[in-house]
């Protein structure tokens, strides 16, 4: 299909209506939702999205270090690392979220925090944000709080070699690098 150009611009010319919604799968972590849709030229589709409530992910740094989790993941049936995070609770900010994150899973309890930025994990098919937050002034608790069914192992690695090692083996969840990425926008290594 081909249009003029110049007769569409804005985001007019790139929205899409939603026309009705169904149902198609109803989980505890998430929905999945079948979508009737009509672009602006009229074209009509069906599209599928995962409906989920908001994510967080803690960037903890301590002493040139970042402290991230080893879990095992069932989508990948392997072993990752990663930065600690999870399910924004509906009561929570994204702050405090985080911080709860990183003490459940870590043992650390955060001084400060601040938002480094929220992205969405897959604009395509996800309906939600994910929260990305710097922890630092870190205080060891030594006791992890996780879910009967989480099982997660602390490490700490220096940032430099969190940064080499991503892309290969345990650290391939896009996260970490989105994570690295704000990091080191937010140090100044970002660019301009």
């Amino acid at each position: 299909m081909s249009y003029d150009r110049k007769e569409r611009s804005g985001d007019e010319a790139l929205r899409w209506e939603t026309t009705e919604t169904r149902m198609i799968l109803h989980h505890k972590i998430m929905d999945i939702i079948e979508k009737d849709e009509q672009a602006p030229d009229g074209l009509k589709g069906k599209y599928v999205a995962i409906q989920t409530r908001n994510w967080v992910i803690a960037i903890p740094v301590i002493d040139g270090r970042f402290v991230m989790v080893r879990q095992w993941r069932h989508g990948l049936n392997g072993i990752t690392v990663e930065f600690p995070g999870g399910v924004q609770e509906d009561d929570e900010t994204p702050e405090n979220g985080a911080a709860r994150e990183l003490l459940e899973e870590t043992g650390y309890r955060a001084g400060r925090v601040t938002v480094l930025g929220r992205c969405n994990p897959n604009p395509a098919i996800y309906g939600n944000t994910i929260t990305f937050v710097l922890a630092e002034d870190l205080t060891a608790t030594n006791v992890l709080h996780t879910d009967e069914d989480e099982f997660v192992e602390p490490v700490e690695l220096p940032v430099q070699e969190a940064i080499e090692r991503f892309g290969d083996g345990e650290f391939c969840n896009v996260f970490v690098g989105t994570g690295i990425a704000l990091y080191m926008k937010h140090i100044g290594l970002g660019g301009k």
